[in-house]
């Protein structure tokens, strides 16, 4: 009995540590990333995850237990935008020979892609943009992640189901 009332917060216990830590986990990750809002957003992110994780969170270990959250999440989205910039360079290609018609052509693919792209759950498109983009094999992407080699397979079939079915091409 002890021990569960040491895991469970209460609601008045999570808005106090919302009061406490909000501001400096939030001026920890924008020093990590350099923009105020995506700061925001992150900081976010660690106490929603707090709260769906406060009935197994001793009280003694919140703090600590929040800038590894933070860390986590802020290493996740810097992550997730490194593969979408290797991406996105992936897909210039000089345009100073091409006509207007190609040009306006490549454009709408590319937004249709982007699209497309949101669109697929965010742990399958992770996975696809590693293997499409960075080039790694799915040994790779699987020790990377801490997932079976089964689960990177599942994920990048998914993605591809999905592109095929926007896009209307086979990957």
């Amino acid at each position: 009995m002890e021990k569960e009332l040491n895991t469970i917060l209460s609601v008045p216990e999570y808005k106090a540590l919302f009061d406490e830590y909000y501001k400096p986990i939030k001026s920890f990750i924008y020093y990590k990333v350099g923009d105020t809002g995506m700061a925001e957003d992150l900081a976010q992110d660690a106490f929603v995850k707090l709260w769906e994780n406060r009935n197994s969170i001793k009280k003694s270990t919140v703090k600590s237990y929040l800038y590894t959250i933070a860390n986590n999440t802020t290493i996740n989205q810097l992550k997730r935008n490194q593969l979408r910039y290797k991406f996105q360079n992936q897909l210039e290609i000089s345009t100073e020979n091409e006509n207007p018609e190609f040009q306006m052509m490549k454009k709408e693919y590319e937004t249709k892609l982007n699209d497309a792209l949101s669109k697929i759950p965010e742990g399958s498109r992770e996975v696809f943009l590693m293997n499409r983009i960075e080039g790694l094999k799915y040994k790779e992407i699987a020790e990377r992640l801490g997932l079976s080699v089964k689960a990177i397979e599942k994920r990048i079939s998914k993605a591809i189901h999905i592109l095929n079915e926007i896009l209307g091409v086979k990957l």
